[in-house]
C-alpha cells in the first residue's frame, strides 16, 4: 500500500510538470521505430517493441553506434553523451574519470548494465565509463528517472543497458585501427561465428593507449596517460523450443597516470603523482526457457571483482570491490495482460587496506512484480513494484506506474516512480581524491527519490519530434561537508534536492540526409551543505543545445557535422569564478567505404575550447578534499583529430 506521503509527493511532482506544460504540444519519442522496424527492448524485461513500451526507452541503434565508434573507439562516453538529457561529467581532471548524469541527477544514481547484468559493479566507478568499448554493442537502451522498481537501489536516477551484438548464421568480424593527434591509439577486434545448430560465440578484444599531455605548460597533465587491455568472449544458445541463454566473461587491465609532469612540482614544492591501476574480472549469465502452461522462466546471475591501486602523492590506497547478483523470475501473458514476478539477491562488498573504517558489506534480498495491461488498442497501463530488504538501510518499497496512449500518429507517455539509494563512502569528490581526507561519519540515511515525467510525441513522414517534461525530488541526499582545511565528511542533507526540466528533440529525414536538433533545460537546487539556505546544484548546465547533420549512403560512406552548446553552470569551491562560461563545441566526421575496407577521419572541438584558456586548472593550495585542481566545467583536451581504418570480413 502506498503511503499518503508518497501520494502527496507524486502529486506535487505531477503538478510541477503540469504547470510547466504548454498546451497543444505533441511529439514523438526518440528513436521512433515504424511498423517495419523491430527494435525490441530488453531493459524493461518484457521483450516488447520500443514503440509498445509504456516506459519511455531511448534506443541508440547499431547504425548510430557505428557512427560514434569512429569518433571514440575506446569507450562509450561520446556514444551516450549525445542523447538529450544525458550528460557525461568529468569527475577527475587528473585521471580523466567521468560519470553519467541523467536529467540533472548525480552520476552515482545511474546504473550501467550489460545485457541486463551489473557487469561493471552495482555502483559503476567513475573510471568505469571510460573502460567500456562500444565495438560489440548491438544497441543501447536508456531509461530515465527512478528505476529501482526494476533494478533495485543502484538505479535511482536511471539505467543504461548495453546490449551485445548477436552472431549471424555465418562467420563475420571486423578490425578497427585508430590514431589521434594527441598521441592516442586504439585497436579493437570483433569476431562471431556459429558453433553448432544452436550454439554461437563472439570474441571482442581491444588495446587502447594515450600519452600523458600538458597542453598549457603549467606542469600538470591536462590529458592523463593510460594503457588498457580488454577481452570479452560470449557464448550464445538459441534452441528450437524457445530456450536461449548468454554466458559471458570479461577481463580488463588498465594503468592510468596523471598529476604532475616529470620535473614539475605543486605550489608546496613537491611533485604530486596521481595514478590508478585497475583490474576487473566479471562473469555473467542470462537465460530464458518456456515452462509448459506457466509462461517463461528468466534467470540472471553475475559476479564482479574490481581491484584498484590508487596513488595520491605520498598516499597509496589499495581496495577490492565485489558485487554479485542472482535473480529468477517467471512471466507470461493472460489475455491482454503481461505479467512477471521474481526474486533477487544482490551483494555489494568493499574492502580497503589503508582505510578499513570505510569497509562495507551489503546484502539485499528482493521481491518484485510487474504487469502491463492493454486497456484498448491505443492505451496501455503498466505497474511495477519491488521490495528490497537492505542489510544496512532497512526495507524499502519502490513502485512505478506508467501509461502509454497512442491516438493516431501521436504518442503520450506518463510515469511516476519512487526509488532509493544506499549510501557508500563514494561520492564524486571521494572517488576522485581518495579516502585519506574523509573523516569518520555517523549513520547516513537512505536516499529516497520520487520522479515523474510526461512525453508528447508525433511522427509523420520524414518528421519526428518529442517534448518531455520531468521532475524529481530526493530526500536525504548524500553531501560532502568541510570539517577543516584538511578533512571533509559525509552527511545526509536536511532538505530536498529538487530537479525540474524539459527536453525537446526534432528530427527530419530526407533521402540520405538526416537533421537533428535537441534542447535540454534543467533547474536543480539542493540544501547548501555549508549553510542554512539552498544553492544551485554545481556542474549542472541550465541549458544545452545540440545540432547534428548527417549524410549516409549504404556502401559509399557517411559525412556529418555537429554543434553542441553548453550554457552556464554553477561552480563549487572555485576561486577563479562562481559560474562556468558558456561554450560551443563543433565537430565533423567522414567515412569513405571501399568495399570491405573503410577509411575514416574525425575532428573534435574545432574551436579548440579549453578550460585552461579562461582560468588556471591548478589551485594555489590543496583543497580539503585533497584535490589540487578545480572541477572540470569545460573540455581540458582542446582540438583533437583522429582517423583510421576499419576492415570487415566474413558475412555482411
Amino acid at each position: 500500500m502506498i503511503s499518503n506521503g508518497y501520494s502527496y509527493r507524486l502529486s506535487t511532482l505531477a503538478l510541477a510538470i503540469g504547470l510547466a506544460l504548454p498546451q497543444g504540444l505533441h511529439a514523438q519519442e526518440e528513436p521512433q521505430a515504424d511498423e517495419e522496424t523491430e527494435i525490441v527492448v530488453q531493459a524493461t524485461r518484457n521483450g516488447r517493441r520500443v514503440q509498445d513500451e509504456p516506459i519511455r526507452v531511448d534506443v541508440i541503434n547499431r547504425e548510430e553506434i557505428e557512427e560514434k565508434l569512429l569518433m571514440r573507439p575506446g569507450n562509450i562516453a561520446m556514444l551516450v553523451s549525445e542523447t538529450p538529457g544525458v550528460r557525461v561529467q568529468t569527475t577527475s581532471s587528473a585521471l580523466g574519470a567521468a560519470n553519467v548524469r541523467i536529467q540533472g541527477l548525480k552520476g552515482r544514481y545511474t546504473q550501467i548494465l550489460a545485457d541486463g547484468l551489473p557487469l561493471y559493479g552495482g555502483q559503476t566507478p567513475s573510471i568505469g565509463l571510460l573502460q567500456i568499448p562500444p565495438t560489440d554493442l548491438g544497441q543501447v537502451e536508456i531509461i530515465k528517472g527512478a528505476t529501482s522498481a526494476l533494478y533495485g537501489p543502484s538505479a535511482l536516477g536511471g539505467v543504461i543497458n548495453l546490449v551485445s551484438r548477436r552472431p549471424q548464421t555465418a562467420p563475420q568480424g571486423e578490425l578497427l585501427l585508430n590514431a589521434t593527434s594527441r598521441d592516442g591509439l586504439d585497436a579493437t577486434g570483433y569476431v562471431a561465428a556459429p558453433l553448432t545448430g544452436t550454439l554461437s560465440a563472439s570474441l571482442t578484444a581491444g588495446y587502447d593507449r594515450q600519452s600523458r599531455r600538458d597542453l598549457n605548460d603549467d606542469g600538470w597533465a591536462d590529458m592523463p596517460g593510460y594503457e588498457r587491455f580488454a577481452v570479452r568472449p560470449r557464448l550464445f544458445l538459441d534452441a528450437a523450443d524457445g530456450t536461449n541463454a548468454l554466458l559471458t566473461f570479461g577481463t580488463m587491465a588498465e594503468q592510468r597516470d596523471g598529476g604532475t609532469m616529470p620535473g614539475a612540482a605543486m605550489p608546496d614544492g613537491a611533485p604530486f603523482a596521481q595514478t590508478l591501476r585497475s583490474r576487473r574480472y566479471d562473469l555473467g549469465l542470462t537465460a530464458e526457457m518456456p515452462l509448459e502452461g506457466l509462461g517463461t522462466l528468466h534467470l540472471r546471475a553475475s559476479g564482479v571483482t574490481q581491484l584498484h591501486r590508487h596513488v595520491f602523492g605520498d598516499t597509496v590506497e589499495h581496495d577490492r570491490h565485489r558485487t554479485a547478483l542472482a535473480e529468477a523470475s517467471v512471466g507470461g501473458r493472460v489475455g491482454a495482460t503481461n505479467w512477471l514476478a521474481g526474486v533477487a539477491i544482490q551483494v555489494d562488498d568493499y574492502r580497503s587496506k589503508a582505510f578499513a573504517d570505510f569497509d562495507y558489506s551489503y546484502f539485499v534480498p528482493a521481491l518484485f512484480v510487474q504487469g502491463e495491461h492493454e486497456v484498448a488498442a491505443d492505451l496501455t497501463l503498466a505497474a511495477s513494484t519491488r521490495w528490497d530488504a537492505h542489510s544496512e538501510y532497512g526495507s524499502h518499497l519502490s513502485p512505478r506506474l506508467s501509461a502509454l496512449y497512442r491516438p493516431g500518429p501521436w504518442t503520450i507517455r506518463a510515469s511516476l516512480g519512487r526509488g532509493f539509494y544506499a549510501p557508500t563512502p563514494f561520492v564524486e569528490e571521494t572517488e576522485a581524491n581518495g579516502l585519506s581526507r574523509l573523516a569518520p561519519y555517523g549513520k547516513l540515511k537512505a536516499e529516497i527519490a520520487d520522479s515523474s515525467s510526461i512525453d508528447f510525441g508525433y511522427a509523420s513522414g520524414p518528421v519526428e519530434a518529442n517534448f518531455s517534461f520531468f521532475a524529481s525530488d530526493i530526500d536525504h541526499a548524500q553531501q560532502l561537508q568541510v570539517v577543516d582545511d584538511e578533512h571533509v565528511t559525509l552527511v545526509s542533507a536536511e532538505g530536498v534536492t529538487r530537479t525540474r526540466g524539459a527536453e525537446v528533440l526534432l528530427r527530419y529525414r530526407w533521402d540520405a540526409v538526416s537533421l537533428t536538433a535537441s534542447y535540454v533545460h534543467v533547474v536543480a537546487s539542493e540544501p547548501d551543505p555549508d549553510g542554512d539556505g539552498r544553492r544551485t546544484v554545481p556542474l549542472t548546465p541550465r541549458d544545452a543545445v545540440g545540432l547534428v547533420g548527417m549524410w549516409e549512403k549504404e556502401g559509399r560512406g557517411r559525412f556529418g557535422v555537429e554543434a553542441y552548446y553548453t550554457g552556464r553552470q554553477s561552480l563549487d569551491d572555485n576561486p577563479y569564478r562562481t559560474r562556468g562560461k558558456p561554450y560551443v563545441l563543433l565537430g565533423a566526421m567522414g567515412e569513405l567505404a571501399l568495399g570491405r575496407v573503410s577509411l575514416f577521419a574525425n575532428a573534435e572541438n574545432l574551436l579548440n575550447v579549453r578550460q585552461t584558456k579562461y582560468d588556471p586548472l591548478l589551485l594555489s593550495r590543496r583543497a580539503p578534499t585533497g584535490a589540487w585542481t578545480v572541477d572540470a566545467w569545460a573540455p581540458t583536451d582542446g582540438f583533437t583529430v583522429n582517423g583510421g581504418v576499419r576492415i570487415r570480413f566474413g558475412a555482411e
